[in-house]
């Protein structure tokens, strides 16, 4: 007699045995997920030209977290697979009431130069975002100074401790090109990746594109000369760090600068304090204040500063198209995201149906 009820009672009780069991299925897969995204690998894309033609714009690529070490949630709190902005609704998707301390568990290796490194922007810390740093947005960029080392630029040519640096393989300075009032065709800018930046008069050009195709550009009968286009030294740009007009440097133009490193002291003065001071105030988190010729730091009169963290220089391979290092200084440790290892999708937003996918840079690691 109580056979039919017990079967009815088992069949519900698999029934929810079931349901849970998707459900505990769901919710491991989102946090195994998560603790992929967070401490191995995650996948970026390429939204700007400031890496042409190392990384173009559509690239997808792979970002080890593991190669530097991963560096562990500073805003604990926030939404997964968001970064600072939840999507159609654009509100922030974390909540910065909880700061933890930066630490960084052991990578592979440290950063070299010439690793093509994705991190968070430095000047995202400033007005209107004011973002915590693990919240602050992604940028990628190759690194061309690490602690320690003394940086300069001569004439667009990068200096590491007095040696001039390895230009990237596909970096795109840019030049003045003059035509014999001939226009340069759109099959031969498509043809040499070349980008108009502008057109002065039918004849004259500046145009950002690689060595190689600044070398086959020349050979073109409609062309009369094809010239690097770097500014003067000592020519001023107020946007250029650390935009104070004591330094008449420039883009092309600049340094030498020192990168802090861990450990470091730096004696304040009217040449180095300018250059070190958002570091120190921001980035190390102390309180400054300049009363007359003394410094202050945290209400204590000082001529000298112990650097806490190592500091980085980042600059893009298109050159004179590129915000980075040259425009906000140096990116602390504590911001480095990781190394792009490989592209694992290329899509040609400007394309046609069947060539929108470029598959000669489909798994390639990012030239160096």
């Amino acid at each position: 007699m109580n056979l039919p009820f017990r079967k009815k009672r088992s069949i519900k009780k698999r029934q929810r045995s079931s349901t849970r069991e998707w459900v505990d299925a769901f919710a491991f897969a989102i946090l195994a997920a998560v603790l992929i995204r967070m401490f191995f690998i995650e996948a970026y894309v390429i939204p700007s030209g400031s890496m042409e033609n190392t990384l173009l714009i559509g690239d997808y690529l792979f970002v080890s977290k593991i190669s530097y070490g991963p560096r562990t949630p500073i805003t604990p709190v926030a939404f997964p697979f968001a970064h600072h902005t939840m999507p159609v609704i654009n509100t922030k998707a974390y909540w910065d009431g909880i700061q933890l301390p930066y630490y960084r568990l052991p990578g592979f290796s440290n950063i070299k130069k010439g690793d093509i490194v994705v991190f968070n922007y430095p000047m995202d810390a400033d007005s209107p975002y004011y973002r915590p740093v693990d919240k602050r947005e992604n940028y990628i960029k190759r690194c061309q100074a690490t602690p320690g080392d003394t940086l300069k630029i001569i004439d667009a040519q990068v200096y590491i401790n007095g040696k001039a640096a390895p230009n990237p393989i596909n970096s795109k300075p840019g030049y003045m090109v003059q035509t014999n009032g001939t226009s340069i065709s759109e099959q031969v800018m498509k043809d040499l990746s070349i980008e108009l930046r502008y057109k002065y008069t039918d004849q004259d050009y500046e145009l950002f594109m690689t060595r190689q195709s600044a070398a086959a550009l020349k050979e073109f009968k409609n062309i009369r000369s094809v010239k690097e286009s770097n500014q003067l030294r000592g020519v001023y740009e107020r946007d250029v760090f650390p935009k104070d007009p004591s330094f008449r440097w420039n883009t092309d133009n600049l340094g030498p600068i020192i990168m802090p490193k861990k450990g470091w002291t730096v004696q304040l003065t009217d040449l180095t304090f300018p250059i070190y001071r958002r570091a120190i105030t921001v980035y190390e988190n102390n309180k400054v204040e300049v009363i007359g010729k003394d410094i202050l730091i945290n209400g204590k009169k000082t001529e000298t500063y112990t650097f806490k963290l190592n500091y980085y220089w980042m600059m893009g391979d298109n050159r004179h198209n590129s915000e980075d290092s040259r425009y906000w200084g140096f990116v602390p440790e504590d911001h480095i995201v990781g190394k792009a290892v490989f592209i694992w999708m290329s899509i040609d937003t400007e394309a046609d149906f069947w060539h929108k996918i470029r598959w000669n840079r489909l798994f390639h690691s990012p030239a160096p």
